[in-house]
């Protein structure tokens, strides 16, 4: 086995280290003003609900009171119905979200995510809840705009009064909080697909991801584009440094040294937020000239790089990891290229999926399309907390610790709409590498047609995932 021939191109601002793990989306900017609103209202509302669960907190605080009959509840659970309850005979569960709900580079993203999870959550409720409890998100809602130090700060605010949190954005955000959300039991959704995940070292057993990793889906990714293309002999990775586009580039070299020694040369860059537009990772891909491009980046800067590569004659193919897709991007000057030189990969079925998570998804938007593929994400990442929560419950013990002690052998199968996951496990043990290979599509739902589905490959296989492929930053 030869060792990949590896260089480094360094084309981005420091600052950009500060974005990783998430990507920036272009999109309309009614959604994100709706969320301030939304987030605005939570707030000023938040005194009231806040007495609400402080009446309740007794049972909090002594985590011996039961609800529901046989049901020990603790902190974030309540004898009280929610505020906005579909039953007022229930007990109320609060979940915490933390997101990029405004200004933020990720709005655009985080909005439609939080908007799925929100109806997710209103379908539990109206079907029964859990046992006795309906589940809230709104009132402990924070915006972080995608800040450690915003998203540190909600999290003290909202940590004593609920039980777990459904929406933790960013990779580097989490951890400034891990160690104590490990001392106070709280499990946490992530809105990132750090290869981290997978080992207790990091994670601490706290983290129910979604999906594969950054680092999975390049080595799948590349599997998929040698037996549908051809075998790339020279591979340019560019990404945002760290838990996301350094992930990436982690599994492009990983697949590179498994698969005869390709060349791969990384190209770090930053949103154009931050690096003022991506000139520089054209010049450095033109001057490398790969077979192949694999992106870890958002998708404003994905059509510029894609677009302006295809004007200078570039012909080789593009794999664009989960967040690099907007079906905006179909609107822009780059659509003839994506069309025909980008693929994009997700670990989840897409919109056009056949699964019942799916179908479930659509008939919470009546059939709409939601704005981009967040919505997606967000319903598709309810199904672990969902899960536990019911296991807790049949456990009898809805406290923080009793939701820690159920994860070890939860198994999650999101209803066909994701590959099923076991965690409590190491590495391979709970990591899934299943992708879904789809093709930009005017005619296709959110752009995006399904090529290939839970496409797996051969060399993630034989991969020694024994740690983390990279660095959280």
């Amino acid at each position: 086995m030869r060792t990949p021939r590896r260089s480094l191109v360094v084309v981005c601002a420091a600052g950009a280290l500060a974005l990783a793990g998430c990507t920036a989306v272009e999109d309309e900017p009614d959604d994100t003003d709706n969320a301030a609103e939304e987030v605005a209202e939570a707030d000023a509302a938040d005194v009231d609900a806040a007495d609400s669960t402080d009446e309740g907190s007794d049972a909090g605080d002594d985590e011996e009171a039961t609800g529901g009959g046989e049901i020990t509840i603790g902190d974030g659970v309540t004898e009280e119905a929610c505020p906005e309850a579909v039953s007022e005979d229930t007990g109320c569960i609060y979940l915490g979200v933390l997101s990029d709900l405004t200004e933020g580079p990720f709005a655009a993203l985080a909005v439609p995510i939080t908007d799925a999870q929100r109806n997710y959550w209103a379908q539990v409720n109206e079907a029964g809840g859990i046992q006795g409890y309906e589940v809230d998100i709104d009132t402990y809602t924070r915006d972080t705009k995608y800040q450690a130090a915003e998203h540190a700060a909600a999290y003290q605010q909202i940590e004593p009064n609920v039980l777990a949190i459904a929406q933790s954005l960013g990779t580097v955000n989490t951890e400034a909080v891990l160690g104590d959300m490990d001392s106070n039991d709280i499990l946490a959704v992530p809105a990132s697909w750090w290869s981290g995940y997978a080992f207790s070292e990091n994670d601490q057993g706290l983290i129910l991801e979604t999906g594969y990793s950054y680092c999975t889906e390049a080595v799948v990714g590349l599997d998929w584009l040698t037996e549908n293309h051809a075998e790339p002999a020279s591979i340019a990775a560019v990404g945002y440094p760290g838990d996301y586009g350094g992930d990436s580039a982690a599994g492009v070299e990983l697949w590179a040294e498994a698969n005869g020694g390709a060349e791969v040369t990384v190209v770090p860059t930053g949103p154009n937020q931050v690096t003022g537009g991506q000139d520089a990772v054209i010049s450095a891909v033109l001057a490398a000239n790969p077979d192949a491009v694999v992106l870890a980046v958002g998708p404003a800067e994905a059509a510029e790089i894609v677009g302006n590569l295809a004007a200078e004659g570039y012909q080789g193919r593009f794999l664009g990891s989960l967040p690099t897709w907007n079906p905006a991007l179909l609107e822009s000057a780059a659509a003839p290229a994506l069309t025909g030189l980008y693929n994009h990969l997700s670990p989840t079925q897409q919109w056009d999926g056949d699964s019942a998570g799916v179908a479930a998804m659509k008939e919470s938007l009546g059939g709409e399309e939601p704005a981009n593929g967040g919505y997606v994400i967000g319903w598709a990442s309810s199904y672990p907390m969902h899960k536990l929560l019911e296991t807790a419950a049949q456990n009898g013990d809805l406290t923080r610790a009793g939701l820690r002690a159920a994860v070890d052998g939860l198994n999650v199968d999101f209803e066909g709409m994701a590959e099923p996951i076991t965690y409590g496990g190491e590495g391979k043990d709970v990591a899934v590498s299943g992708v879904i290979v789809g093709t930009p599509s005017a005619d296709a739902p959110l752009g995006i047609a399904t090529e290939a589905e839970f496409y797996h490959g051969t060399t993630f296989d034989g991969l020694d995932y024994t740690s983390a492929c990279s660095a959280s930053s």
